[in-house]
């Protein structure tokens, strides 16, 4: 195996045997197998377009198939060759259509018409060809950094258009993008032509993200500036970690009225803000931090547990037995509850733990402060810019991560002068969302602006204010210092790259995969660069 797709890449260059995350080179390799076969689907689907066909089956399953390569979603080689062996399926029903119809399918790559292994040692083997060592051959590293970072970008796209699908957001436009670029890199493009379909990656998550903006807000309500307590209460209780808000309303709707307290967990904690979902009683706090801290958290939590989307790590045996996923999560050993319409098996799990013997003192942080409630409150913000109260905003926030060197982000925003304002997204926030960071004339310095996918909100903040101040984002008092850590991350840079936005601080560390002439590259052309030291940084941005 090689994989260095994610911040925690072993050496920072690459895991080589096993995965820092957990995967096993089995895993990894029959993902690699996935993508090529996922590949080779959009080849056909692609063309199948051209001749007015269109397979709501095939555009679905491309975003699940590369949903489940990201970072933290699939261990399960199983089912990841089944999921290979449903890709070359609906690949080989959709090409047999088409060839009954009269079309030509003799230029199609090997991707699109190699026959798969009938054993799964065979198919391991095939894997091989699609692994990353084999990719980079013949290739400047520059082009090889470029496709990886649209491969990637591509797999974070993936996740928040099945995201956006869930909550009944679709669009073809996005499913025919998503085939064309996958297409194209099978090709042997210029850096030039590289370059461009990074930034249409970028444009493809703006649209996507708008998407499962409107899904979220259609179905629950636009965010609300909410008081969220972080200690537990006194009950039987489910832990709810991952995004997947039509799960959790899933589960609240099957608790009501059972006894069981609904605890959010990392990427959860915005649910609060959501009008719908907040108006449940039993949604009574959010428990524990970011996806890394979850062996010890978990651990601790005394009853059920609920893994919706990414960032589950190898379960500890102490709460293998009271852990469950749904969705596209998968780990040997753990239970999966496949229909969301049914948690019966976790609800039956908590009523059979102790939960919490006795309430802890409540500890409450401010979370929902998404773009429609920033912008009901614009007015006295743009007031108290132009009367000097409010000097800068910085957006703090992103992936978080094990690493070390994250420390950074909480120094940072506790050193943060007083006239300045913290937007935060996104797990990164787990860094310093619990500290008091006061307000300005009644505005919190800290505004929580939600999940990662949230950077949509954060975008239309900007965009409003740099209206109101007539003049363009880059011009604002505006500084964004983005952590890293998986392929979202990946896909909401290209975002912020395609609309121009320049001077962005990205750390703890630079990808791998993007090599010394593509840092080169995104320096010279939007000068990004790396985060320094706290001090440094916010010397350079405030003078």
């Amino acid at each position: 195996m090689f994989c260095y797709q994610c911040e925690q890449a072993a050496q920072g260059t690459g895991c080589t045997t096993n995965g820092v995350c957990g995967k096993t080179n089995e895993t990894a390799i029959m993902q690699d197998l996935l993508v090529l076969a996922t590949k080779g689907l959009a080849q056909v689907a692609r063309l199948a377009r051209t001749h007015g066909l269109e397979d709501v089956e095939v555009n679905r399953f491309t975003l699940e198939a590369l949903f489940t390569t990201v970072t933290n979603v699939n261990f399960d080689v199983d089912k990841i060759d089944a999921l290979v062996a449903h890709a070359v399926s609906l690949r080989d029903r959709l090409a047999g259509t088409l060839k009954s119809q009269g079309v030509d399918l003799s230029g199609l790559p090997l991707s699109a018409t190699f026959s798969l292994h009938q054993d799964k040692d065979g198919r391991l083997v095939q894997a091989l060809d699609a692994s990353f060592l084999k990719r980079e051959q013949g290739q400047s590293p520059i082009n090889v950094g470029l496709e990886e970072l649209i491969l990637y970008g591509l797999k974070g796209v993936a996740a928040y258009a099945d995201h956006a699908m869930i909550v009944g957001q679709e669009d073809p436009a996005v499913y025919a993008k998503m085939h064309e670029i996958l297409a194209f890199l099978e090709t042997t493009p210029t850096t030039d032509e590289l370059v461009a379909q990074a930034m249409a990656v970028g444009e493809l998550n703006l649209t996507v993200m708008g998407l499962l903006d409107a899904g979220n807000t259609g179905s629950f309500g636009h965010p609300v500036p909410t008081k969220v307590n972080v200690n537990p209460v006194a009950g039987k209780c489910i832990l709810v970690s991952g995004h997947d808000l039509r799960d959790l309303e899933a589960l609240l709707k099957q608790t009501a009225g059972k006894g069981i307290n609904i605890y959010t967990h990392g990427e959860m904690l915005p649910a609060h803000g959501y009008p719908v979902l907040k108006a449940y009683p039993h949604l009574v706090g959010n428990y524990g931090g970011a996806w890394q801290d979850q062996k010890k958290e978990f651990d601790a939590f005394p009853g059920a547990i609920l893994m919706t989307t990414n960032c589950i790590q190898k379960p500890a045996q102490t709460y293998i037995d009271r852990i469950f996923t749904t969705g596209l999560v998968a780990f040997p050993g753990v239970a999966h509850v496949p229909d969301r319409e049914n948690f019966g098996p976790v609800i039956e799990k908590a009523l059979a733990m102790s939960g919490f013997a006795a309430d802890e003192p409540v500890h409450e942080i401010l979370v929902g402060f998404g773009h429609q409630a920033v912008m009901n409150v614009a007015g006295p913000v743009i007031e108290a810019v132009k009367a000097g109260k409010i000097r800068h905003f910085f957006l703090v926030g992103g992936c978080d991560g094990a690493k070390p060197g994250r420390n950074y982000y909480t120094d940072f925003t506790v050193q943060a002068p007083k006239d300045t304002v913290i937007l935060t997204l996104a797990c990164g926030k787990y860094r310093f969302n619990k500290l008091d960071f006061g307000d300005i004339g009644g505005i919190p310095r800290l505004l929580d602006v939600g999940q990662c996918n949230d950077a949509y909100s954060a975008i239309q903040i900007a965009v409003a204010l740099a209206n109101a101040f007539g003049t363009d984002v880059n011009s604002l008092p505006l500084s964004l210092v983005l952590s890293w850590y998986e392929q979202k991350a990946v896909c909401i840079l290209l975002t912020l790259l395609h609309l121009g936005i320049r001077n962005m601080r990205l750390g703890p560390t630079i990808p791998a995969f993007l090599k010394p002439d593509v840092v080169a590259f995104l320096h010279e052309n939007f000068n990004l660069m790396p985060i320094t030291t706290p001090e440094a940084d916010l010397k350079a941005i405030l003078g």
